[in-house]
């Protein structure tokens, strides 16, 4: 196997979103822009209510997929196609908004922690203007594996082992892993070789990321290859681990649209306002 190497570190910056939710932005910031097919991570994790309280009132998407990871707390999701749903500790949103929908995610707790990420997969322009979808997961359909002592590994999307996460039908192929490492303890983990990677410490105080330090709320963008070793140091750790197809294709984004050209964003504004979502 030949082993990733981390390429590049990149620490979170502090802002908000929606109606003034605080978090802390990853990808999608001037030092990371994006990583082919990710347009933007986000953490939030707060156990203040006027830190999440607001929420994300109703706005649009268009031309890309949201990735909602809840850790701790509940938001309520919904649409204006009458969808609606729970999001509670440790379940999973796979949204493809497609050709357009209006989404919210307001929080279903005013006091206690609420914590969990956002992540950003770009769509490629044969399914820019597919029909949105949902795929939502709670949490006992994710399976859990201990590949080695001190390590559970949480499959939300790709393989590992005989362990196959329960999103499906994504075309960037993604791999989605959360891995728990108690200290000292490690595990190789086989990627796609062609994808594009990236490793997030985001429990413990720091983790090994291919044979390197990397400390909480720091990302490693890693090299190719086909395996990365992730391991725990002096104290338990959590890593989340993902990859995707990249899908090497222009990219045009204004806000909540993301699109190949900029002849298509303003046509997504004006379909916008002429309420065709």
């Amino acid at each position: 196997m030949t082993e990733r190497r981390i390429l590049r570190r990149i620490r979170g910056t502090d802002t908000s979103d929606g109606a003034g939710v605080k978090l802390k932005r990853i990808i999608g910031q001037p030092g990371l822009d994006m990583l082919d097919p990710f347009l933007l991570l986000d953490e939030f994790r707060s156990d203040q209510a006027n830190d999440y309280i607001a929420g994300f009132p109703e706005h649009p998407h268009r031309g890309f997929e949201t990735v909602t990871y809840m850790l701790a707390g509940r938001m309520q999701h919904g649409d204006n196609h009458g969808n609606r749903g729970d999001l509670k500790p440790g379940s999973v949103q796979w949204m493809t908004a497609g050709r357009g929908i209006l989404h919210s995610e307001m929080p279903q707790q005013e006091n206690g922690l609420m914590w969990g990420f956002q992540l950003w997969v770009n769509l490629p322009a044969k399914d820019k203007m597919t029909a949105p979808r949902y795929q939502d997961i709670d949490p006992e359909h994710i399976p859990v594996v201990t590949p080695a002592d001190g390590v559970t590994l949480k499959v939300i999307a790709g393989h590992f082992g005989d362990a196959t996460g329960p999103v499906s039908g994504i075309v960037t192929a993604p791999v989605y892993l959360d891995i728990a490492l108690d200290a000292g303890a490690g595990i190789e983990v086989p990627l796609p070789e062609g994808h594009h990677a990236f490793a997030y410490v985001f429990d413990g105080s720091d983790a090994q990321v291919a044979g390197e330090e990397l400390s909480r709320s720091e990302l490693a963008v890693l090299s190719t290859g086909d395996s990365v070793r992730v391991a725990g140091r002096e104290a338990p750790a959590r890593v989340l681990l993902v990859a995707g197809q990249p899908l090497q294709e222009p990219v045009a984004r204004y806000g909540p649209f993301v699109m190949n050209t900029p002849e298509q964003i303003h046509e997504a504004i004006a379909d916008f306002r002429a309420g065709k979502f």
